[in-house]
């Protein structure tokens, strides 16, 4: 139950992510995105959700284009 409700909560904000990306232009933003509201089809677990979660939704502030 909680891989679903972190599943959740990242695919909202990897929507968010692929409409900020799409209207500015923001590649990484873009790609960070769609891979945020994807990810959570292919893993189970809730350490590996959460740990991937964080690393996508950190993505756009960490690189730079």
């Amino acid at each position: 139950m909680n891989a679903f409700i972190a599943a959740v909560f990242f695919g909202i904000l990897g929507s968010g992510y692929f409409m900020y990306g799409r209207k500015a232009q923001n590649w990484v933003a873009l790609v960070s995105g769609v891979l945020l509201c994807v990810f959570p089809y292919f893993v189970d677990s809730f350490l590996w959700t959460i740990i991937i979660g964080l690393a996508l939704s950190a993505a756009p502030f960490v690189i730079s284009v």
